[in-house]
């Protein structure tokens, strides 16, 4: 049960999938593998990049062994004495040595330095080879702490030999009549100098502090100066420098591991002089965590030295710690001894004697249960855990009381976790006896909801979570008697955690808690069929356990009221309004569960909410009243009984009045009006669809007043739904005449307001408008057809003063579709009431037209959206056109919509590439109805068979453009094709151009020997270049796409006829760019000079010439650029000048300077010119800026 704060999540699958991935090993399946790597270290440690390398290979193959290490014990063994061997000859060099310790580091790592350090040989040989070892290494050498850290372990471990160290030392005397260090004396002063280092082998100094100071020698002779070292060091350091932070972790840690190891006999006489050291030192008030947490472990080491090891016989038992024990004893064996009768217990506990110094500690541990930091809270949790055990039952009782007052609202919410770590650690050690539960079970329940805002969030997942591991603990620590009159409580608030918490790690520690629960106790309602519908998969996504799970288990009517009222209590007036708005549809879900409980109770008690003070609660509570509302009057429908049947005549005129009330408090205005307006149209939407006898009431002005004063002021597109869901769902029900009839005065009102609205000079006012018109019903658009029309049309003619109404384009291309979807099809029909023959041609043409909006801005390209809507609205409209009256639909216009759809599909962006895609091919493969008129039908259905449609991937270039560009070859769909795919091939994106290019050129290479198709390909390509040679947007992919072409010599069957006709229009067009200031419009121009050189003739002069009058164009860059692509063109077409001068020309291209001033280069390209037998060009009087010399 994770104890760390995650921020919610509402999906579940991917964590799912990878917990199931990494737990599925059954073995070291790499063994050989490994094997063969450690040997080979021998040929490898010198140099660092095959070093490099199999140290991350290793890594690599431990890492997956960090959540099943154990598999590596039947291994480890063999793995520790290769490397031990290069340790130990004397042959190895220090880089094989500390290459060693690496990978044993690396193992030890993965396995746990507890398991693995139990390996390592222990034997008396081994200790004077490691301590000489240890004593080379330079404990500042930060590329060598691996070798420090496993041989502070060894020789932790060779500590642990039965004989007096004396007897390693001999004669003491060296050669040189000097006294030698004592064998003792190396070690304790090796174990102080790393206690004093900044990486990891201190905490492995710690480790040989435990096992070398409590050796019977070294107690008596060193334990004291040790500890009084211990003390000073402590008392002369602080946590301002991270020198001094490193040595109090080194000192504390090596005294928390000593108490621990040491005979309480040998340290007890210590203790009282450390814990005052402690409290003077103040380490609760440090800012550094870890030294907060290893004062909480020291102090609860202390404490446990203080008292005696002994287990106290007051404690409460269940059964054995085996569950299947447990399941296989019979019923009448399986109760457990709870406790010994009072007398004998205080007959007990006579000889108990608790020092004074307990109450200091257990004062320390219960701060530390409030402290901000979850490692020193969980770790001050398991000290009351293990002080509470050895005291008597009467001051463990007063433990647990102190314990409880953390569950103060006064306390903050590190209080509340580290009390129900405390709790939890208690009940799991038997030291809560059942006769507490009556005061903690109320305060594990508010824990479980518990929830504290803080700014825009909020605060307590940790201690919800922690609150459900209470939970779980508990299960396993109670006999189910024990439990049974809390089962209620405790059940209904799991559910309420595993269902309705917001964060998912939450949701699923409340599920696995309930699923111990069941198992252990047995007496929870329904608890298997739980089980099932909200195991720890389920719980992962957010609304699911809102919208599906919720309900089946308020289908148990144990769980029912207890899950409406929390989410009426807790979740409508959550600060996240995600969670308000799921709470609200799961209410909805629910009313079918408790109908009566719903309008009679919780509704009276919502609908004052909705117009209180506090925002969120107004928003829920809004929301609320409408889904119930609603999901009553569904109800209703079944037994033939209305709404106003079901709840009372106050209820509905309070749902009547929250319009007023919210707008005389003015809360339709400011920040606040961002949620109330939305909120609001969806209680008018919901009282609409619910029939209330509201037609011809005040109120529904009211309402119509606040959706078009929405319309005109909202920006958010979430609100715009709302508003039109409301809108058209009031006139559905409140502007009927008579049956599919309007109210001509209202419709007059409506329609002319919103037309209106279209020519606002505000973006959102004509956003609304335009989804206005698309939301109104079929009855509010007869005899308005051609004015709506008309408004919506004008609104979608793009214009440079109107291209930043990107968005209200957008939608009325929508509304066109919709509006068209909602009156009849027929081809004799009035245009103002239907759609006809006399009005179809002006919808395509809209939509057509609307498919060529390529506005961009500081946003990018956002004449997609325009472009995207226009696509679907057109499938729309074909498809209905298509089902009703096809024969309104001209050829002209269905060859059109599905060459601008195959143009969509060959374009770089692959989001509206596969909208586009999609659309092209159902309309296509259709059959009810089917499109008629689709040119060139038979081929593309042989290009994109019907499997296509569900196997083909547009969004995958790789995918997309092997199939759209085969409609290069169908002449039809040539120019559209090849314009859509200019873009693609000339673009930016690596992946799209590579995959277009490489599907165009497989395309070009079968037919570039084929005179007869590869000319009007030609003409098609100059056909896109003239239509489009102010177009940046195209002209400039479209040079990129030409110049591969000619690269790739795909029109090599031009260039056998001297001055092709092909070469001249394309030379005749570039000219255009030379006074052009884009630079890479001029760059790719220049590489299309470049290419065009390859054309027998005249031309080849002509080529030259513009190349020659661009090496003194008045941008340097063009200048260099020029002269480096004629330099490359020079190499590759070796014919185009006279080798006599060829020499003198590739020298002058790649010597001369040509970014310096034109005074000098000009004579330099006026060189070029007489060489290379071009008219030097001449000076013009008038030079703009970026003319050419």
């Amino acid at each position: 049960m994770a104890l760390s704060e995650t921020e919610n999540g509402s999906s579940g699958g991917d964590g799912a999938e990878s917990i199931v991935q990494t737990c599925v090993l059954g073995g070291f399946s790499e063994s050989s593998e490994t094997r063969a790597l450690l040997s080979s270290l021998l040929q490898v440690h010198g140099d660092i990049l095959t070093v490099e390398t199999a140290t991350q290979k290793f890594l690599v193959i431990m890492n997956r062994y960090q959540e099943q290490p154990h598999l590596l014990d039947p291994h480890l063994e063999w793995m520790l004495n290769m490397m031990l061997e290069f340790v130990r000859s004397e042959s190895s060099p220090p880089s094989l040595i500390n290459l060693a310790f690496k990978f044993l580091y690396i193992i030890c790592k993965v396995r746990g330095y507890k398991i693995f350090m139990q390996l390592l040989p222990h034997e008396v040989a081994d200790v004077q080879p490691v301590l000489d070892l240890l004593s080379k290494q330079d404990p500042k050498d930060s590329e060598t702490w691996e070798t420090r850290y496993m041989l502070l372990l060894w020789l932790s471990m060779t500590c642990l030999i039965p004989f007096d160290l004396y007897r390693l030392d001999g004669h003491l005397e060296s050669d040189d009549g000097k006294a030698r260090e004592s064998t003792m004396d190396r070690i304790l002063t090796i174990a102080k100098s790393y206690l004093l280092v900044s990486d990891s082998p201190r905490d492995a100094a710690s480790v040989l502090v435990s096992k070398f100071m409590t050796r019977p020698d070294v107690i008596q002779k060193c334990l004291g100066d040790f500890l009084d070292w211990s003390l000073t060091t402590i008392s002369q350091t602080n946590d301002e420098s991270m020198r001094d932070i490193m040595v109090l972790d080194g000192a504390l840690q090596s005294l928390a591991t000593l108490f621990k190891h040491g005979k309480r006999d040998d340290v007890l006489q210590y203790a009282p002089a450390i814990l005052q050291c402690l409290e003077q030192k103040h380490l609760s008030e440090s800012s550094q965590a870890m030294l907060r947490k290893l004062g909480v472990k020291l102090i609860q080491r202390l404490g446990l030295t203080f008292l005696k090891p002994r287990l106290a016989i007051w404690r409460y038992q269940r059964g054995n710690r085996s569950l299947a024990a447990n399941l296989s004893m019979s019923q009448s064996t399986a109760v457990a001894t709870a406790a010994t009768p009072e007398a004998e217990t205080q007959e007990m506990e006579e000889d108990y004697d608790i020092p004074e110094e307990v109450e200091t500690v257990i004062e320390q541990l219960l701060l530390g249960l409030k402290d901000k930091e979850t490692i020193v809270r969980w770790s001050a949790a398991k000290g009351i855990g293990r002080v509470t055990g050895r005291l008597p039952k009467e001051l463990a009782d007063e433990v647990v009381g102190s314990v409880l007052d953390c569950f103060s609202f006064q306390e903050t919410d590190n209080a509340w976790h580290g009390g129900c770590l405390a709790l939890a650690e208690l009940g799991r050690r038997g030291l809560l006896l059942p006769s507490r539960l009556t005061d903690v079970v109320p305060l594990i329940v508010k824990s479980l909801t518990y929830d504290e805002k803080r700014g825009a969030c909020s605060v307590g997942s940790n201690v919800r979570d922690a609150a459900c591991y209470v939970c779980w603990s508990f299960a396993r620590a109670y006999e189910p008697k024990e439990l049974e009159p809390f089962v209620t409580q405790i059940a209904s608030s799991l559910v309420i955690t595993a269902v309705f918490d917001r964060n998912v790690n939450c949701r699923r520690a409340g599920s696995a808690a309930f699923q111990e629960n069941v198992g252990r106790q047995g007496t929870f309602p329904h608890g298997i069929d739980i089980l099932t519908a909200a195991d720890y998969y389920a719980v992962g996504n957010l609304n699911n356990c809102y919208l599906n799970i919720s309900v089946y288990i308020a289908s148990f009517p144990e769980y029912t009221k207890a899950m409406i009222d929390h989410l009426i209590a807790m979740k409508i007036n959550h600060w996240d309004g995600v969670i308000r708005e799921l709470s609200t549809k799961a209410l909805h879900n629910l009313t079918p569960q408790a109908p009566d409980y719903m309008a009679n109770t919780v509704l009276p008690q919502l609908l004052p909410m909705a117009v209180g003070f506090d925002l969120h609660g107004r928003h829920g509570a809004i929301l609320a009243c409408a889904e119930i509302t609603h999901a009553l009057y569904k109800l209703g429908l079944q037994t033939n009984r209305t709404v106003v049947d079901m709840i009372s005549s106050e209820c509905v005129d309070a749902l009547k009045n929250i319009h007023q009330k919210l707008n005389d408090k003015k809360q339709y205005k400011g920040f606040g009006g961002e949620l109330m307006r939305p909120a609001m149209c969806c209680l008018i939407e919901k009282l609409s669809l619910s029939k209330m006898p509201f037609k011809n009431d005040p109120v529904i002005s009211g309402w119509q007043w606040l959706i078009d004063d929405t319309i005109k002021s909202s920006v958010k597109d979430g609100n715009m739904v709302a508003v039109v869901s409301a809108l058209s769902t009031l006139c559905e029900e409140y502007y009927q005449a008579e049956p599919g009839k309007a109210d001509s005065q209202m419709q007059d009102v409506l329609v002319s307001q919103y037309i209106e609205g279209l020519r606002s000079h505000q973006i959102v006012t004509r956003c609304g408008s335009a989804r206005a018109l698309g939301c109104l019903p079929g009855f509010m658009i007869q005899s308005k057809l051609k004015q709506i029309l008309e408004g919506l049309k004008q609104m979608c003619a793009v214009s440079q003063k109107e291209g930043t109404f990107t968005e209200p384009r957008r939608d009325a291309v929508r509304a066109i579709a919709q509006v068209c979807g909602k009156v009849v099809v027929c081809p004799h029909g009035s245009p103002d009431s239907a759609l006809c023959s006399e009005n179809v041609a002006e919808v395509y043409g809209v939509l057509l037209h609307s498919m060529n909006d390529y506005t961009t801005e500081s946003r990018g390209d956002v004449g997609a959206w325009v472009r995207e809507a226009a696509m679907t609205s057109l499938m729309e409209v074909t498809l209905l056109v298509a089902s009703s009256a096809p024969e309104i639909l001209q050829p002209d216009l269905v060859k059109c919509m599905m060459c601008c759809l195959a143009q969509q599909a060959a374009e770089k962006i692959d989001r509206y590439r596969a909208h586009a895609g999609n659309i092209f091919l159902r309309l296509l493969h259709s059959t009810e109805p089917a499109v008629p008129h689709i040119p060139q039908q038979e081929e593309l259905l042989s290009i994109f068979p019907v499997e296509t449609t569900t196997s083909l991937n547009w969004n995958a270039p790789s995918q997309a453009f092997q199939y759209i560009t085969q409609l290069l070859g169908l002449p039809q769909y040539q120019y559209h094709t090849l314009l859509g795919l200019t873009v693609s091939v000339g673009g930016i994106t690596e992946s799209t151009v590579h995959f277009s290019s490489q599907s165009l050129f497989d395309y070009l290479r079968g037919i570039q020997d084929d005179s007869a198709a590869l000319t009007p390909f030609g003409d098609t390509l100059l056909s896109i270049f003239r239509d489009h040679l102010r177009n940046d947007r195209v002209s400039i992919p479209f040079l990129k796409m030409l110049n591969q072409m000619l690269a790739n010599s795909c029109f090599e069957i031009f260039t056998t006829k001297e001055n092709h006709q092909f070469c001249l229009d394309i030379l005749t067009l570039c000219k255009e760019f030379r006074k052009a200031k884009d630079i890479s419009k001029l760059r790719a121009c220049i590489s299309v000079f470049c290419g065009l050189i390859q054309f027998p003739g005249d031309v080849r002069k002509k080529v030259l010439s513009q190349l020659l009058m661009l090496l003194c164009h008045s941008f340097p860059v063009i200048r260099k650029t020029t002269a480096s692509q004629m330099y490359e063109m020079l190499l590759t077409y070796d014919d185009v000048i006279d080798t006599e001068v060829l020499d003198d020309v590739m020298t002058l291209l790649s010597d001369a300077n040509w970014e310096s001033d034109l005074a000098t280069v000009r004579p330099q390209r006026n060189q070029l010119c007489d060489w290379l037998g071009v008219p030097r060009p001449q000076a013009v009087t008038k030079q703009s800026p970026a003319q050419v010399s």
